[in-house]
């Protein structure tokens, strides 16, 4: 009965063995920050963000400009020329309300350019990361930068580096 028992557990644990998952941790924000092309790329996003975000705050200081303007002068109106300047104010609103979705909402100017200039960046990082699975036989590789929690990972399964030297960048 024992040498059944012991042969079962040897034949449980090399099955066990056999279909062990390979898996290493990279850190892509690491890597990412490491790759001159992608500073390049984000301080250009950065300058272009920066310059739109100035054209729409000064839209929205010329509407504040008109709106104590307006309050100013609002006793002094008739109903029409009260009318006429609310409709103003609220048609400058809406338009530098428009500029700024247009400009920063959901797949707009800012997101198409990242994807312009910061996309082709990550596909490399993609592809160099299936290169190293397919070469090493890693069935998962895990991102430590991106939401997934790692509490602990040993330092030699990190992989990052491997990353950036299949993409030619040197350690700096």
């Amino acid at each position: 009965m024992k040498k059944l028992f012991i042969t079962l557990a040897v034949i449980l644990f090399a099955a066990y063995a056999a279909n062990a998952q390979r898996y290493c941790v990279i850190d892509t924000k690491y890597i990412l920050e490491s790759i001159p092309d992608y500073k390049e790329a984000q301080s250009k996003l950065d300058a272009i963000a920066d310059q739109w975000q100035k054209e729409i705050d000064a839209k929205f200081q010329e509407i504040d400009k008109m709106y104590k303007a307006y309050q100013a002068e609002q006793v002094m109106l008739t109903d029409e020329l009260k009318k006429k300047r609310e409709d103003e104010i609220v048609a400058k609103e809406k338009d530098a309300k428009e500029l700024q979705r247009k400009r920063f909402g959901y797949e707009g100017d800012l997101f198409k350019k990242r994807e312009e200039l910061i996309k082709p960046i990550q596909d490399k990082i993609y592809n160099a990361v299936q290169k190293l699975a397919a070469s090493r036989m890693y069935d998962f590789v895990l991102d430590k930068s991106a939401g997934i929690t790692v509490i602990f990972s040993d330092p030699k399964l990190d992989k990052s580096e491997d990353i950036l030297a299949s993409l030619g960048v040197k350690k700096q």
